[in-house]
């Protein structure tokens, strides 16, 4: 099978291109096709001659999209939809990723594949913009895979900016009313690669197991990373509430995702988020001197 992956070069298609063994693969970089100009997509999509197209590529500067947010429309909407149509007229099945910020954040219990959509910004605007364009003009043969608090030991992230400040500073003051799960992106690549061979369609959910707030995550960065010497010690980390730290979006107060759909159509169990967390900063061992 032939898998086109629009956004491999970002931290999701570089923990995921590993796990494709036996596919082959078509992964233009962000110089073949440009996603703020739609009529490059279906092009792209045919010249592939691809068996499954997968949509990693997304606009995730969550406060920058308040001040420009014709960008993250250009890419995680109109650009769905150029990908939508174009899957739909080639009879291509299509995975796109989206995230937990199309939701409010007003519930308790965890977020179902149903319940209804109302983003807080424009970020999680644009991203419902994508699922929604999906659901119109490619409703069969497609799989929305929601994520959250997404991260690795590549690209942009939270572990990534912990671990830097942690070294720059004694004392950090992070968010601890927002609550949602942390995810390894290597996770959820494991979980992709298991859909790619199945007739599932529809809207999933996929996070690594338990609960947090930002501030839970940065304990637990700091307490995992201290272990293992990529730390210095002596690092006070502070709970502030959200108003303590405005920023330009507002986010969800709660936003963890029910995976239990996801669960059964491909018979596995997410790990702890901490688990996943010791997974990576083990992975960083490998690569990062120790002092």
């Amino acid at each position: 099978m032939k898998l086109l992956i629009f956004g491999s070069e970002g931290q999701l298609g570089r923990c995921l291109l590993p796990r494709l063994n036996g596919y082959e693969l078509v992964v233009p970089s962000q110089q073949d096709v440009d996603f703020f100009r739609a009529d490059s997509i279906a092009p792209t999509i045919d010249a592939s001659q691809a068996d499954y197209v997968i949509n990693l590529a997304a606009y995730t500067a969550v406060d920058k999209a308040e001040s420009e947010p014709e960008l993250a429309e250009a890419i995680n909407h109109l650009a769905v939809i150029e990908i939508a149509r174009r899957c739909a007229e080639l009879e291509l099945p299509l995975l796109h990723i989206s995230t937990d910020f199309v939701f409010s954040g007003s519930k308790s219990t965890p977020y179902k594949p149903i319940d209804p959509c109302l983003p807080l910004n424009r970020y999680g605007q644009s991203k419902r913009g994508g699922e929604q364009a999906i659901l119109q003009h490619k409703p069969h043969r497609s799989i929305i895979l929601r994520t959250a608090w997404l991260y690795s030991d590549c690209g942009s992230n939270f572990l990534l900016t912990m671990l830097r400040l942690m070294r720059e500073r004694t004392q950090l003051k992070i968010i601890s009313d927002q609550t949602g799960t942390p995810t390894s992106a290597y996770s959820l690549a494991d979980v992709i690669a298991r859909f790619l061979p199945t007739s599932a369609e529809g809207i999933y959910h996929w996070t690594d197991a338990g609960v947090a707030s930002w501030y839970d995550f940065a304990v637990a960065i700091y307490e995992e990373a201290l272990v293992r010497d990529l730390v210095p010690p002596g690092v006070e980390i502070l709970p502030i509430s959200s108003w303590q730290y405005p920023t330009p979006a507002r986010r969800p107060d709660f936003s963890v995702l029910d995976k239990s759909q996801t669960c059964e159509a491909l018979q596995v169990q997410p790990q702890h988020w901490r688990q996943e967390l010791r997974l990576v900063l083990d992975r960083m061992l490998d690569v990062t001197p120790v002092n």
